[in-house]
């Protein structure tokens, strides 16, 4: 099922279209010294927003992000990008839920927003 509705994703819940903005958000970030760690977190979110279903985001105790570092540098990406970013994955979500077969999009949507809002010291894993 998770398959399927990710093909569905990618096609219709603009799940590349995501994904190739923060490709290349990353890779733009990447340039720079100070930027490769925000790059970094770029890749995790492109990774998750192209097969979100049967995936989830995690903490990470043992990253090196996590901590006080990550703290640090998740309020940082907040003030800079998170919160804009969030913004985009809410009304995305609130677009697609306005239709009934929107649904399972808006959900995962949410769970984008969410992970937007704080990256560091977190992991992409495959559900079970």
């Amino acid at each position: 099922m998770a398959l399927l509705l990710n093909v569905l994703w990618i096609l219709l819940g603009g799940g590349f279209a995501v994904c190739l903005e923060y490709m290349i958000g990353g890779l733009l970030l990447c340039l720079t010294i100070v930027g490769i760690p925000f790059g970094l977190q770029c890749f995790k979110l492109a990774e998750l927003s192209l097969l979100p279903f049967g995936h989830d985001a995690i903490p990470d105790p043992e990253a090196s992000t996590s901590g006080c570092l990550g703290l640090f540098l998740n309020v940082f990406w907040f003030l800079v990008a998170g919160l804009w970013i969030f913004l985009t994955h809410v009304g995305l979500a609130i677009a697609l839920a306005l239709t009934i077969i929107g649904l399972p999009f808006a959900w995962q949507h949410m769970k984008l927003a969410v992970f937007a809002l704080r990256p560091f010291g977190r992991k992409v894993i495959a559900r079970p």
